[in-house]
């Protein structure tokens, strides 16, 4: 994401409304698999408003979230306080944000489409930031996403597939990875029928 001024001004725009775009829930893909993530220390990626960061406060972890805008993280911390819940919301560009080695005992990424350059590269520290016997878990839209007017970008390339995914997260072992079509209602901006891949994968002890 350095050097995407066109990409954080759309997504300042985006989030400076008074509304949650995508909503105060928590991800369903996460929701449904959050107790796979180990207790300890958790960074979410691209976190926007902040609404996976505040559920997984909510169960005791310790959660960070960088996103690449100021209105993201501003909402991110006023639902933190809604929630009773402390978030280490920063802003950061992914491309450049440093991760750590050895850091988190958990990741998550919701929907973090970014080019594949700065993606493979990002995942590559992921890796990297991962404690031995932590979990990477992510959600996002598959090319097949395109044209359904449902969310997600507009570009192939942004997108992810399971065989890139285990590519770019190699050596971890992977506990889910799976394409698939489900309805994504989170917000007024994923709402329909979505082209998914959904990943859980850990690094080994």
């Amino acid at each position: 994401m350095s050097d995407h001024s066109g990409a954080q001004a759309m997504w300042e725009e985006r989030f400076s409304v008074d509304d949650y775009v995508y909503g105060t829930e928590p991800n369903g893909f996460l929701r449904q698999n959050g107790s796979i993530l180990p207790m300890g220390e958790v960074l979410c990626l691209a976190e926007g408003e902040g609404r996976n960061a505040v559920f997984l406060a909510a169960t005791g972890r310790l959660v960070s979230s960088v996103d690449l805008t100021e209105a993201g993280v501003a909402k991110t911390l006023h639902l933190a306080v809604a929630g009773g819940v402390a978030i280490d919301a920063v802003v950061g560009d992914l491309a450049s944000y440093d991760l750590g080695v050895n850091r988190w005992d958990a990741i998550v990424s919701i929907f973090a489409h970014m080019p594949s350059s700065v993606r493979v590269d990002l995942h590559r520290r992921v890796v990297a930031a991962l404690r031995p016997g932590g979990v990477f878990l992510l959600e996002a839209y598959t090319p097949d996403q395109i044209g359904r007017g449902t969310g997600g970008p507009t570009s192939a390339d942004l997108m992810m597939t399971a065989k890139g995914l285990r590519e770019e997260l190699e050596p971890l072992e992977f506990l889910r990875s799976e394409e698939l079509e489900r309805d994504v209602i989170e917000g007024s901006h994923h709402t329909g029928t979505g082209s998914v891949v959904q990943v859980i994968a850990c690094k080994s002890v």
